[in-house]
């Protein structure tokens, strides 16, 4: 994903169902053992992953209850765990699934309370087990394609899925903004590429969900415009001149000062990464004139081993975007 889209992906769709790197999952056995054995951080306050530099873990968990030996352990905060997985999930390539649930363990044991820890470390492994069984999905032919059917199709399967390993407060908890988005999005689509409708029809239509839709959902719905008006506002504020000090300020008014400071950290991002690519383009142009007259197998090992040099895993299989 480019950094630009970042600005504006919180607001889309994402329905495809899992990346092959589930593929290589450890048994629920190994995930067991894991958490009998971890008592403390793996990293020792280190960076887990170098793609997570300089972010914290997503979640926005209540203070711990302290609870007496025995005493129940309350609710767990469904939602908030879940985006505390996918923010460690994200790590997959990177690191192990091993090391991956240790670090989320380690992190459990600090946001929760002694009592809610046993829950939400069976929670987690029934997450793993979900998601590495999301991989069959993709073997069914019905579900492949962009259209609204098979759209439906596929989301209608994943949730049948996920009753295998929640209960309906845990699904509801963990997934329930998340497929009212869904499925709002699909019924826009099917009326959308529904050829039985005019466009006036349609119109009316898609105006009668916007009517019936939540106000969180709307909410959502919103903030990805919201985001590319404020940021054709930085544009021409830069154009004019102003600083990026004016440019955060007039961020913080229209969204929020976190919001602010997060994109004007992935400004800097941005300009750090098209700096690399300069420099990369650069080495990679006096490279390929030193090894002109070199067997074709000589000058790709010297290229590899420059982006190696220069790049980790994920960032080289970006590289073919940017050579000419």
């Amino acid at each position: 994903m480019t950094l630009a889209n970042k600005r504006i992906a919180f607001g889309v769709l994402c329905l495809s169902l899992v990346s092959a790197s589930w593929l290589w999952w450890p048994d629920t056995a190994s995930q067991q053992a894991i958490y009998q054995s971890h008592t403390a951080s793996a990293n020792g306050g280190a960076v887990f992953v170098q793609s997570m530099q300089d972010t914290v873990p997503d979640g926005n968990f209540p203070k711990p209850v302290l609870t007496a030996p025995g005493q129940a352990a309350g609710d767990l905060p469904y939602a908030e765990l879940k985006r505390l997985f996918d923010y460690y999930l994200s790590a997959v390539g990177e690191q192990s699934i091993e090391a991956i649930t240790l670090e989320i363990a380690s992190d459990l044991n600090q946001r929760l309370s002694l009592a809610q820890i046993p829950s939400a470390q069976h929670l987690l492994s029934q997450y793993l087990q979900f998601k590495r069984s999301l991989v069959d999905l993709e073997t069914n032919p019905e579900w492949i394609g962009s259209d609204a059917k098979a759209v439906r199709q596929r989301l209608l399967a994943m949730q049948d899925l996920r009753a295998q390993f929640f209960s309906d407060k845990e699904t509801q908890g963990m997934f329930g903004f998340e497929d009212e988005y869904d499925l709002d999005t699909v019924a826009r689509l099917e009326i959308s590429q529904n050829p039985s409708l005019n466009e006036l029809q349609k119109k009316q239509q898609l105006a009668a969900l916007d009517a019936s839709q939540s106000v969180a959902l709307r909410e959502a719905r919103e903030a990805p415009r919201q985001v590319l008006n404020v940021e054709h506002m930085a544009q021409t504020l830069r154009e004019q001149g102003a600083s990026e000090d004016d440019v955060y300020r007039m961020r913080a008014k229209e969204l929020t000062p976190e919001a602010a400071a997060r994109l004007a950290e992935l400004d800097r991002d941005e300009a750090a990464w098209k700096q690399r690519i300069e420099h990369y383009l650069t080495a990679r142009h006096q490279l390929l004139q030193t090894l002109s007259d070199a067997p074709p197998s000589e000058r790709d090992l010297a290229l590899v081993q420059l982006q190696q040099s220069q790049f980790n895993a994920d960032e080289i299989r970006r590289l073919a975007a940017y050579e000419p």
